[in-house]
């Protein structure tokens, strides 16, 4: 029912939509950002051929991800997209200091966050991962039965756990109980 009432919505729908693709752009583009840049600087390409370039990048889904990092990488772009526009919804439609709007959009930057920790191919997880933590720490994927891949499992949980939360705070009355 929430769904259906702030999807209905055009605005809602390009909100969550264009939050995806963006997510799901740096996401898929992540592991070419110095290649990205090195050709949108270049003089010797056209507008056309540098845009045809960034846009032929988007292949590296299925060459650089597994079927299961391809898999969450999308399913973490969409539930954020989601999470945004439930969000964005959620504030419009009450008071922006009201008890509990920190909460829910915090919850989903976390699963943003933990889902791009194991994001993408092995060489980019293990990356990003590795930067995080510091050197002795980055022994710990050694350890990990997926090879670190729990924290994208964990970034698709948390969302889902965000959106059902901002559900459920968009369906109570605007009253006390």
């Amino acid at each position: 029912e929430t769904f259906s009432t702030i999807f209905k919505q055009p605005l809602y729908l390009l909100l969550a939509g264009f939050v995806a693709l963006t997510v799901f752009s740096i996401a898929v583009w992540m592991p070419n950002f110095a290649l990205i840049a090195e050709v949108l600087l270049s003089d010797t390409a056209g507008v056309l051929e540098k845009v045809s370039f960034v846009l032929s990048l988007y292949g590296s889904i299925i060459t650089n991800f597994t079927i299961v990092s391809a898999s969450y990488t999308i399913l973490i772009a969409v539930l954020f997209g989601v999470h945004v526009a439930l969000l964005t919804y959620y504030i419009r439609t009450r008071r922006a200091k009201e008890a509990g709007v920190q909460s829910v959009g915090w919850l989903g930057m976390s699963g943003v966050v933990s889902g791009f920790l194991g994001v993408g191919c092995a060489a980019c997880g293990s990356l990003i991962i590795s930067s995080v933590l510091t050197v002795s720490g980055a022994g710990i994927l050694l350890f990990l039965p997926f090879g670190g891949k729990e924290f994208g499992y964990l970034g698709v949980g948390i969302l889902c756990y965000a959106i059902y939360s901002l559900s459920k705070k968009i369906k109570e009355p605007l009253i006390c109980s």
